[in-house]
């Protein structure tokens, strides 16, 4: 019994590792490690300031590794990840783009009171 279940494990890691070994597999793993980049990101610049903060950056890195993913997933044909990363992109771009229209409008009162 053990024999056959180190004998499926290896045909299993194989498969992962070797066999499935393709562009697309670079891309995820890239797409994987850019969005994972966004949280140290986050943890280094709430480090630095002492409390909780979400930078900028953060949503673009999870812009970036999400729609890498969710073409990752769309192509790999899996709809777990499909609608999981397709979801979160929709949360991204809001966010980025409540961010921005916070920010022009910083910039218009800012502009405004040197009037």
């Amino acid at each position: 019994m053990l024999i056959e279940l180190s004998n499926a494990l290896g045909g299993y890691l194989h498969n992962v590792f070797y066999t499935n070994f393709d562009f697309w597999l670079i891309l995820g793993l890239f797409a994987q490690a850019l969005f994972t980049a966004r949280f140290v990101i986050q943890w280094w610049v709430s480090e630095r300031a002492g409390k909780s903060v979400i930078p900028f950056s953060f949503w673009i890195l999870s812009i970036g590794g999400g729609g890498l993913l969710f073409l990752y997933a769309l192509v790999r044909a899996d709809l777990v990840y499909i609608i999981g990363q397709g979801s979160g992109l929709a949360i991204y771009i809001r966010n980025v783009s409540l961010v921005l229209k916070e920010r022009r409008e910083a910039r218009e009162q800012g502009q405004g009171a040197s009037s």
